[in-house]
């Protein structure tokens, strides 16, 4: 039961490729596309390119990260890419193959990694396979690549792929598979869904993942994930990436408890939105935006605007870390937000506050942190389509404070073994105010976070005789007979380290 060595000492960055950089090194001046500063739209194009995330992997460098998530980059025609048409070629609009090698090549002289999307649940419309079947029915060779209606696959009635008014009101009121002859994932007639019983679909599927892992990539996350109900594939999917490089990260998107997918033989890790919506709760309280929340559906029911004391958020991360093997915990991709939900800054109705203090314990608790793309200069943003705006490139558009923290976090986190591969220890749960300890071989540091709206003064138990040194943040720190006394201000957080 072993995770990747190095994703623990991992700080990731999500990039949504159309939207992070856009190369001079494409000839796009005679394609259309949106305004690069204005407000994004669910199927515009701002022309973001993957030379163009080459182009700022040193800022990335500077920031302090060591390895990119990329939403999907392979041909599709939408923005998002998540409708995939051609499985074995980026998206010209992205650069195409070349592009991504040399992506691979600057980025790995860089020791950063690269980790793709794979969607692997279901295809476009635009698919060479599906598209067969729609021409030629049941004398396709392909017709069990999907969920095909018979009366359909033998011309009683007709496909309904680009569905009208009334074929939608009927996949409204009976699905996809009835009224217009095939599944879509989610009743969408734009993702029609693999059928992942057929072997020859299986075997499809293992190709795609070998031949980028061959290409160079550094592992998969691996879109809606529990949606292919089926233990036998994504371990055959494991054996087949590991066997090409156990190095290989695989985290999978399920937004609830992951038990069945993390037991060694299938995930490495998933991405951690049960920390996120902890987080939100605990840090964002009466600040948070419940109707701009709420519009991430796994996120209804899971945050709360009233204060959550540091106790109850405790316990919940307390239970979040102990559900799985501590080689999962450690390895889990805990994040902020997603192109997938509103953005942490508006979520919190844009207080700095909230994400600085999300920040401070995601860079101090076990698991690989993950940023996404802009949060580090207050690009903010609710649900889809806002959350997925362009990089605004003018740095007197960003927020100087913000990003400085950001990058101090980083380093705190590069700086110190301890919060990266460390055990972690419950101190201090009380009012506001939580405290955990990270402690690896000589090295022990103490997290303290209030996140309260007036100063806290607590006592933390430690070892006798032990000294601490402030190196992050600021609070009144005093020695007493049974460890520390910390007052912390409103809002505020420290991280301490024992002097040898």
């Amino acid at each position: 039961m072993t995770t990747p060595t190095w994703v623990q000492d991992a700080v990731f960055y999500q990039i949504f490729p159309d939207r992070f950089a856009r190369s001079e090194r494409l000839a796009k001046n005679q394609l259309r596309f949106e305004d690069w500063d204005s407000r994004p739209t669910v199927h515009g194009f701002k022309g973001g390119d993957l030379y163009g995330i080459a182009e700022r992997l040193d800022y990335l460098q500077d920031l302090g990260i060591t390895a990119i998530y990329l939403n999907p980059i392979f041909a599709s025609a939408a923005n998002h890419r998540y409708h995939t048409f051609d499985f074995y070629q980026v998206d010209p609009l992205l650069g195409g193959n070349e592009a991504l090698h040399h992506l691979l090549d600057e980025a790995h002289k860089r020791n950063m990694r690269i980790v793709l999307d794979g969607v692997f649940n279901h295809a476009s419309r635009g698919f060479w396979q599906f598209h067969h079947v729609l021409e030629t029915g049941e004398a396709s060779p392909y017709r069990d690549w999907f969920y095909f209606h018979p009366d359909f696959l033998n011309n009683r009635r007709t496909w309904g792929a680009y569905p009208t008014q009334h074929q939608q009101n009927a996949i409204n009121s009976e699905g996809s598979y009835n009224a217009i002859g095939y599944q879509g994932w989610w009743n969408m007639p734009a993702l029609p869904k693999f059928n992942t019983y057929t072997p020859a679909v299986r075997e499809f599927i293992f190709g795609v993942a070998e031949y980028w892992i061959k290409f160079g990539i550094d592992g998969w996350r691996l879109d809606v994930a529990g949606e292919i109900d089926d233990d036998s594939f994504w371990q055959e999917f494991r054996r087949r990436v590991k066997a090409l490089n156990p190095e290989a990260y695989i985290v999978g998107e399920i937004w609830h408890e992951a038990n069945r997918w993390l037991q060694g033989d299938q995930f490495d890790a998933t991405m951690n939105y049960l920390l996120t919506a902890a987080l939100l709760t605990y840090l964002g309280g009466h600040r948070l935006d419940l109707g701009v929340v709420n519009q991430c559906g796994g996120l209804q029911g899971r945050v709360h605007n009233h204060t959550s004391d540091a106790y109850t958020f405790a316990n919940e991360i307390d239970r979040l870390f102990h559900l799985y093997h501590p080689e999962f915990s450690f390895s889990q991709l805990n994040l902020l937000d997603s192109h997938d939900m509103p953005r942490f800054l508006s979520c919190v109705k844009g207080d700095k506050s909230a994400l600085q203090l999300a920040w401070t314990f995601l860079f101090t608790y076990p698991g690989a942190p993950c940023i996404y793309y802009g949060d580090e200069i207050g690009v903010d943003g609710a649900h889809d389509p806002d959350c997925r705006k362009s990089f605004p490139w003018n740095e007197n558009k960003w927020d100087v404070d913000l990003l400085d923290y950001a990058k101090a976090c980083i380093k705190l986190r590069k700086d110190h073994v301890a919060l990266r591969r460390g055990s972690v220890q419950r101190l201090l749960a009380e009012g506001q105010t939580f405290a955990f300890a990270r402690s690896f071989e000589q090295e022990k540091l103490i997290v303290a976070i209030n996140a309260g709206e007036v100063a806290a003064q607590v006592e933390v138990q430690t070892e006798p005789k032990e000294k601490y040194v402030s190196i992050f943040g600021k609070a009144k720190v005093e020695s007493i007979e049974k460890g520390l006394r910390l007052k912390l201000d409103p809002r505020g957080s420290v991280v301490l380290k024992r002097l040898l």
